[in-house]
């Protein structure tokens, strides 16, 4: 089982490496046809999932500096596709959620996201895709539960 953990490590990194590149990010934006920062793209998806967020926790989520995410979570403030409100769980903090307009903003980029990875997937057998669906997210769940006894 070593071999298949340092293949799946390598997968692991190959693909942390091909999301992290600001290349895919771009060629997304573009094909959704939306007027976005690059920039922006990682912290208005969060949002849109996992709203509403503290700029302490969106921070931690796409790892990077508080003061830059809260400074670009007031860049799309202004451009109405976040709204700030208290947070649920700490009355005393101001979250980020998704407007409408943020909305609209990442229901054309899902539907290119999703062309892409059908582009990507068009060759596999459909029991081959159900597998991997189902094992990585998975794999996702017991990270994130690791992750949360840290």
């Amino acid at each position: 089982m070593k071999k298949e953990i340092r293949e799946l490590r390598g997968a692991l990194l190959d693909l942390t490496g091909v999301l992290n590149r600001p290349q895919p990010d771009a060629a997304l934006i573009d094909a959704a046809g939306v007027d976005l920062d690059r920039a922006l793209f990682p912290l208005l998806a969060r949002v849109a999932r996992q709203g509403p967020l503290g700029i302490v926790e969106l921070a931690e989520l796409v790892g990077r500096d508080y003061t830059t995410v809260s400074r670009q979570i007031a860049k799309l403030e202004s451009l109405e596709l976040v709204a700030r409100c208290p947070s649920p769980a700490d009355g005393r903090v101001r979250a980020a959620i998704i407007t409408d307009k943020g909305r609209v903003m990442t229901s054309a980029l899902d539907a290119a996201r999703q062309k892409i990875i059908e582009k990507l997937l068009a060759d596999w057998e459909a029991e081959d895709v159900r597998v991997l669906a189902r094992l990585l997210r998975k794999f996702a769940d017991d990270a994130l539960e690791w992750v949360g006894t840290l």
